[in-house]
């Protein structure tokens, strides 16, 4: 990246934060535990591993370096969290700087697309196309430097594959948003590219969960689109040898590759699957355990690709897993983090809406929505799941109130943990889908079955839309880091808690001051090695959910600005696209010289879709999946159903005992 006249060290002025040096550790030896590194780690979207350790099982178990790392990486964590030596960060950057190395460098000729974004009136027509140019800029960097490639780094202007001849995976991936923003011509090349390369018969294992939401969602994503939206970036349609829709004939094919891994005895999916035997393969790492998400996040594109086939399979495989997880009876609807795939047995009670917790929730609500609110199983579940987030999770910081979602690492019946991912900053956006349903806030308001607990749910997702706001605002950059933990009241007091009690709910500030002396800024306890920003679209996404459903200008308008902090400290030099970058608290930040395959097919997606008309991909007409890939509502219609029915619960949730909840078989 360009540096600007001066190069700004910036970061916190907190007292008492960790050293880098020992975050950097943990960071390493954590690796070394998993099996990943930085040559071989694969851009993930729930940070899950790609690549696995060998097998350890002929060496003595007092030799295993990952056994003496995971004893040290103890001690380390041990000296990070109870104290360790402090280290100060440097002082941060002042204000009147901070905005003039910014607008020396939106002013650079690399950005002069955005020459217009310091005009008083504002234009949303032309904002999204300076996102348009953002994709533009990004793709063409790619087709000069990475074409075809599944990862690519744009400032080495390198790249590599995931499998030996590739997966498609930014391809694939950003076709919807190619549609949606009309762009023929990089379209064309797309999808000349899947026609005459993809191909899915590789004798390698992927992640079912990955290849399922980016592979499988983007390639029924571009079928839906081009066949329902023509006037969408108007290509000829491409068929295949069978003379079958393009898009979906690969669909089918990787499907039907996918399908090995939910061969486990429980009916849980295996974690990864080679694509050439077609079996299901468990976790290298983490005990052989599957993670809740990745579970529990595949529904929408099974269900939807039964729909387009008539293929039943599809959908009873997929909903299978849905049973099965809810014949856990676990308390309140929330689920612990990882089972074992073969017993469908909880492995820990870590809690929490963050990494491989996440999208179980969002598919609750979307799956209940996607079958046109004909499966009232699935909003039972959601509305469990909130009141559960609501009586457990949802707490207050101590300094300005502010609303976080903590997390519970050993269970319900232990502390909460004040920390929030950004992965986390989905929710709010969920929460208010949840609450209309994707109908806008004033027709909701008008139907019958309104009640004081939506209206509680707007209020609690507006709140922590706030608090992921301050995510952005409290760094140097304006863009957010990867997470943040809270100073919480003490004693944690409790959303639920305190509307069961008939108390107010705490107070926080109406707007959230950019000012680095700001109050509510002592509130964000962010620790070294989370400084990081990877592109991601959760808080975009949350600002379109919101900015549709509510109406508020404010979600636009900060929408605006993080599209300028990501073109002002993310842009890479000679127009080269993008990159992920290291610390959002330095002045410049430093790159970690890549391009997430989500940068294209989710964030910059959600930005367009908040500066256009609401008539482009309604709400009420469409879900979208945990990629941003959208698909349509449907009927179920005579041939599909669902196949199963809660067990009976009691007043308080929890699961009554009859002969048939027993454990499922080992």
């Amino acid at each position: 990246m360009s540096g600007g006249p001066t190069t700004f060290d910036n970061a916190t002025s907190r007292q008492g934060r960790r050293a880098t040096l020992v975050g950097e550790k943990i960071n390493d030896i954590s690796n070394m535990i998993t099996g990943t590194d930085k040559e071989s780690e694969l851009p993930m979207y729930k940070d899950k591993p790609y690549n696995y350790a060998p097998s350890q099982r002929r060496i003595p178990v007092y030799r295993r370096p990952r056994l003496i790392a995971l004893l040290v990486f103890a001690v380390l964590c041990g000296l990070y969290f109870s104290g360790g030596s402090p280290t100060l960060r440097p002082p941060p950057v002042p204000d009147n700087v901070r905005e003039a190395w910014k607008a020396s460098q939106l002013s650079k000729p690399f950005s002069n697309f955005l020459t217009d974004s310091k005009l008083p009136t504002t234009n949303w027509n032309d904002r999204r196309d300076r996102v348009r140019d953002a994709f533009k800029i990004s793709w063409a960097a790619y087709e000069q430097h990475g074409w075809g490639l599944d990862e690519y780094h744009p400032l080495s202007q390198t790249g590599r594959q995931m499998v030996p001849n590739g997966m498609g995976w930014i391809i694939v991936d950003a076709l919807d948003t190619m549609m949606i923003m009309n762009l023929t011509t990089e379209l064309s090349h797309a999808r000349d590219w899947i026609q005459s390369s993809l191909n899915y018969d590789q004798d390698h294992d992927v992640s079912v969960f990955e290849t399922t939401i980016r592979m499988l969602g983007g390639l029924l994503s571009a079928h839906y689109l081009s066949t329902t939206f023509p006037d969408l970036a108007p290509v000829p349609p491409v068929r295949s040898a069978s003379n079958d829709d393009l898009y979906l004939e690969i669909a089918t094919d990787l499907a039907d590759r996918l399908l090995g891994a939910y061969e486990s005895r429980s009916g849980i999916p295996y974690a990864s699957v080679n694509l050439h035997t077609r079996a299901g393969i468990p976790s290298h790492a983490d005990a052989g355990a599957s993670s809740t998400a990745e579970a529990s996040t595949l529904q929408l594109e099974m269900k939807y690709l039964a729909k387009l086939t008539g293929e039943t399979n599809y959908w009873e495989k997929a909903e299978k897993i849905m049973q099965v997880l809810d014949d856990r009876g676990m308390k309140d609807g929330l689920l612990p983090i990882f089972l074992q795939p073969d017993t469908a047995l909880f492995q820990g009670n870590n809690i929490r809406l963050g990494s491989r917790g996440d999208s179980y929730y969002e598919y609750l609500i979307k799956q209940y929505l996607q079958t046109s609110e004909q499966e009232p199983v699935y909003g039972e579940m959601w509305d469990d799941a909130v009141m559960g987030i609501r009586k457990h999770l949802i707490t207050y910081t101590k300094g300005s109130n502010l609303t976080i979602l903590g997390e519970r690492p050993q269970g319900l019946n232990a502390p909460v943990f004040p920390k929030m991912d950004h992965l986390v900053c989905f929710m709010p956006g969920t929460i208010a889908l949840g609450a209309t349903k994707g109908r806008t806030l004033e027709e909701a308001r008008m139907s019958p079955t309104w009640s004081e607990r939506q209206e509680e749910e707007i209020e609690l997702a507006r709140q922590l839309t706030k608090t992921c706001w301050g995510f952005y605002l409290v760094t140097a950059t304006g863009l957010s880091p990867e997470i943040s933990h809270f100073r919480l009241q003490d004693p944690p007091v409790f959303m639920q808690d305190l509307l069961n009690a008939g108390e107010s709910l705490p107070t926080s500030p109406d707007q959230l001051s950019s000012t680095g002396s700001s109050q509510w800024r002592t509130d964000y306890d962010i620790h070294n090695q989370d400084f990081h920003n990877m592109q991601r679209p959760e808080f975009v996404e949350t600002l379109f959910y919101m900015w549709r459903i509510t109406g508020d200008i404010i979600y636009r308008d900060w929408g605006w600005q993080i599209f300028e902090n990501f073109v002002a400290y993310t842009s890479v030099p000679n127009g080269g696209g993008f990159s992920s970058v290291n610390d959002v608290d330095k002045i410049p930040p430093p790159s970690r010289d890549n391009m997430e395959s989500f940068w294209l097919a989710e964030t910059l997606k959600y930005l367009y879709l908040l500066f256009s008309p609401s008539d482009l991909l309604p709400l009420e007409d469409v879900v979208f999946n945990t990629e941003a890939h959208p698909m349509p509502r449907f009927d179920m219609g005579k041939l599909f159903q669902t196949g199963w029915k809660r067990k009976p619960r009691d007043q308080n949730g929890n699961m009554i005992a009859t002969p048939d909840s027993q454990q499922p078989q080992t």
